[in-house]
């Protein structure tokens, strides 16, 4: 859920102004940012299904340290402390916390029962399979998408050309990587999949860091 979990970076910029939609990006894909790490250090593992259909086309088959709930938790809490020891107010702090934790909740509406609860050998896997119905998942994660977008879009405004088309770039970006999903054919192999992953994510919390940059809000 790629582009809902950029929503609710989006419409937070409405409480906490001061914060650079950068740092709201990384705060929600905090643990998309650590999985392909986890995978590339081996800690962590997935495979590509040959047949895979829809939004299904990677089977997480073991994905604790980034995704359980309790490490989320764990994350939940290091980003919001860091968070604080930068300076931040408490209650920013704490949103970072509570954006860093919202990656779980939506990933569980979403994924199939693949998510762990804890690392270890923990049978118990969760997740409410939206992706199963590609409809569906279009329906509730693009209206969440252009729920966010609006909000931001109220927030704040743009300095100048900078400011409105590296948004809209930023913004025709994750639209493309989330609604071409089902329609592209199986990646090529895991590690590709991985190494895109850890460069593509921080070059997209770059890019909402000097989009917002270039925009101001709106007092």
């Amino acid at each position: 859920m790629v582009v809902g979990h950029v929503a609710l970076a989006l419409a937070a910029k409405r409480r906490a102004p001061e914060v650079s939609l950068g740092w709201l990006v990384a705060a929600v894909l905090c643990l998309d940012i650590l999985w392909p790490l986890f995978v590339l250090q081996g800690s962590e593992n997935f495979v590509i299904l040959a047949d895979g259909t829809g939004f299904k086309r990677l089977a997480f088959t073991w994905y604790p340290w980034s995704h359980s709930l309790l490490m989320t938790g764990v994350w939940a809490a290091v980003a919001a402390g860091i968070a604080g020891a930068a300076g931040a107010k408490k209650q920013t702090a704490l949103l970072i916390g509570a954006l860093v934790a919202s990656h779980s909740v939506l990933d569980w509406i979403t994924h199939a029962p693949d998510l762990p609860l804890k690392p270890g050998l923990d049978p118990v896997r969760v997740g409410l399979d939206l992706w199963s119905s590609t409809l569906w998942t279009f329906v509730i994660e693009g209206a969440l998408y252009a729920a966010g977008i609006w909000v931001y879009l109220d927030a704040t405004r743009a300095k100048d050309r900078i400011g409105t088309f590296a948004l809209w770039g930023l913004l025709a970006m994750f639209t493309f990587v989330w609604a071409t999903v089902p329609f592209s054919p199986p990646p090529m192999s895991e590690a590709m999949i991985a190494w895109t992953g850890a460069v593509g994510m921080p070059l997209f919390v770059a890019w909402a860091w000097w989009a917002d940059r270039h925009r101001e809000v709106v007092q």
